[in-house]
């Protein structure tokens, strides 16, 4: 798959197939649907995809979420998966992607997969502190997600991630070891998600009970503002930061950072911090930040939240737009006439 935009028509099996109600976890308020889809909802799905987005049909997989694809029923799972690999030769779709727990992984599933056409197979770590893992009744171990992940691999699927930051019991130092360590796996993709309290959760009774302090919203961005470079200096895509922007999660998200831009949020701050960094090589003053036009929202933050801290640190800043600028870079001049 290119390493363009990436594009998923989302097929949601809430809660399907997994074993447990981990702490954190209602996915009906995630995905805003108690059902369960047909094989025609798949097609309906794929077909819509399809018109919408046309020549980019070739950026996107069908995926499948919300559930522990690997682990529901068989012919189910096969029916579905049927469904899909019909569409992708039908459209052009560049493949199939499930998400499942990594103990669902074991190679009979997995030469299942391989036959129905998957493509990408992403395993909910969370995390890779057994202590936090099991806190959250995750019901797996972080040796389980070495050893899953060393098989999807091996299969020759693109392997795809996910952590969580902010979960119970977890702290910042913990999530920046979750991250090496799932680094060391050489996945191909990662998804973060900050834990959001959600209604009907282990969370919402710990949250109530004052035994659970979620993550601000500034906290986690700060977090996830040291999580991103880390990933992408290795050579890891993250796909995904912060949940779908749903009404569903927007209205019943009880406690903790939801933010509909969250990914939009981190990248503001590191581009801040970069800033930042090299004006206080040069000292206080007013200067001139060049940016390619596409990055300009980003440059200047949430209500333009980065030129306030900037000059709050003392750098009176004003950002231009250069097309000659490289993506996700800046120029700084002196400004000689403010």
């Amino acid at each position: 798959m290119s390493r363009g935009k990436h594009f998923n028509v989302a097929i949601f099996v809430p809660h399907v197939g997994c074993p447990r109600q981990c702490s954190f976890c209602n996915q009906h308020t995630i995905t805003g649907d108690a059902g369960q889809p047909a094989p025609e909802d798949v097609k309906e799905s794929a077909y819509t995809a399809f018109r919408s987005l046309g020549d980019r049909v070739r950026q996107a997989e069908i995926a499948f979420f919300g559930g522990s694809f690997t682990a529901i029923d068989r012919a189910y799972m096969e029916s579905l998966l049927q469904a899909a690999r019909e569409c992708v030769k039908l459209y052009g779709f560049t493949g199939i992607r499930v998400s499942t727990r990594p103990d669902a992984v074991e190679m009979p599933v997995l030469r299942l997969l391989q036959a129905y056409g998957v493509t990408a197979v992403e395993l909910g770590a969370q995390s890779m502190d057994d202590r936090v893992l099991a806190l959250n009744r995750r019901g797996h171990t972080a040796a389980q997600t070495v050893e899953g992940a060393k098989r999807v691999k091996g299969m020759s699927f693109s392997l795809g991630l996910q952590m969580m930051t902010g979960l119970y019991g977890d702290t910042d130092q913990a999530a920046l070891e979750t991250a090496d360590k799932l680094i060391a796996l050489q996945p191909d993709t990662i998804r973060i998600y900050p834990t959001v309290v959600l209604p009907g959760t282990g969370l919402e009774d710990l949250y109530r009970q004052g035994a659970y302090r979620p993550q601000t919203l500034e906290e986690a961005v700060a977090l996830c503002a040291r999580l991103l470079p880390r990933f992408e200096e290795a050579g890891v895509r993250v796909i995904r930061m912060g949940l779908h922007a749903e009404q569903e999660v927007e209205a019943q998200a009880i406690a903790g950072p939801y933010h509909p831009a969250f990914r939009q949020l981190v990248e503001s701050r590191i581009f801040l911090q970069r800033v930042e960094r090299e004006l206080s090589k040069r000292g206080p003053g007013a200067y001139e930040v060049s940016v390619k036009p596409n990055c300009l929202s980003t440059a200047q933050g949430q209500r333009k939240e980065n030129l306030d801290r900037l000059l709050q640190a003392g750098f009176r800043v004003r950002l231009l737009q250069d097309e000659d600028v490289p993506e996700k870079g800046f120029v700084i001049k002196q400004e000689r006439n403010l």
